[in-house]
């Protein structure tokens, strides 16, 4: 992750030294028929007043860095790096960088009549409605495809567009079931969260502990504590954990989901190894001894 947020940085950079505002440049990586995949930058910022948009066709975003505001008939929330922003054809949309500059995202957009096919073969029965949410958020069901699309928008990996797009969809119609949104906060506490996760996504390695995190917010251990998973989805640890992860898309594989191997297994203090996993917690658990393997050999998402 750490080359997609030097490429944010570097736009930012560019916008402040030419003066200019702020603007979105999408970079198209792939099409086919029915589907749309692009590299969007974000370089707006606090500066930069909101303005409405309208999706002409279904849309999946995956937030691969940076913060923004995202607002929809849909509901309104909070985006953070592994969130996933949705969006029907014909519905308005606002993006905002209130508390903070640039995101950058991977976009999906999906025509009509494609994406409500791929909605019937996904057994998704109210497909012709299309999403219900606004947004999906950092959940650890959505982690391996969240790294994959991160490893294709550094160009290391060959990803293939197509079925890394179909898979996304219809996991994020399945998991849509649930309502996500939660009632607006005061302004001040998305301020304090988004300062939070920007400074998690710089130093992901760091020593991040709640009292620090919390005393950089200006809140009590318990606020912070609610406020952060109110507004991300996650706990602060949560999230920490799924940084980390999405530091070791480098080393990903060409396969998603099950049997999906990191080739290089990260330890944390406690000897423990992180594995965030579809349908499996993010607690650690010391990997699985195998008759003549080392006890670190790698671990598997499954």
């Amino acid at each position: 992750m750490a080359k997609i947020a030097v490429e944010l940085d570097r736009a930012l950079s560019h916008r402040r030294e030419h003066g200019e505002p702020g603007h979105t440049t999408p970079r198209i990586l792939a099409r086919g028929n029915g589907w749309t995949v692009a590299d969007v930058v974000c370089t707006a910022g606090p500066q930069d007043r909101p303005f409405e948009e309208r999706h002409d066709r279904y849309v999946i975003a995956v937030v691969l860095a940076g913060t923004f505001q995202h607002r929809s008939p849909l509901g309104r929330g909070l985006l953070t790096p592994g969130s996933l922003m949705l969006g029907n054809p014909g519905h308005s949309f606002q993006c905002g960088h209130e508390h903070g500059e640039g995101d950058r995202c991977m976009s999906f957009w999906y025509e009509p009549q494609y994406f409500e096919q791929l909605a019937v073969d996904a057994g998704v029965r109210r497909a012709p409605k299309g999403f219900r949410l606004s947004h999906l958020p950092a959940l650890r069901q959505l982690s391996p495809l969240v790294a994959h699309a991160g490893v294709g928008a550094t160009g290391s990996l060959d990803v293939s567009w197509e079925e890394l797009g179909e898979i996304l969809a219809a996991r994020a119609m399945q998991l849509g079931g649930e309502r996500w949104e939660r009632p607006a906060l005061p302004s001040n506490a998305e301020a304090r969260i988004t300062g939070a996760v920007r400074t998690i996504d710089r130093q992901p390695e760091a020593e991040l502990t709640l009292d620090a995190l919390a005393r950089d917010a200006r809140l009590s251990r318990y606020h912070f504590l609610r406020t952060f998973a109110h507004l991300t989805g996650v706990t602060p640890h949560q999230y920490v954990r799924r940084a980390r992860l999405r530091e070791d898309q480098k080393c990903g594989s060409n396969r998603y989901g099950n049997g999906w191997t990191i080739r290089r297994c990260r330890r944390f203090p406690g000897g423990r190894c992180h594995r965030s996993v579809s349908g499996r917690p993010t607690s650690g658990a010391r990997p699985r001894r195998r008759s003549g393997r080392a006890a670190a050999s790698p671990c598997r998402w499954r």
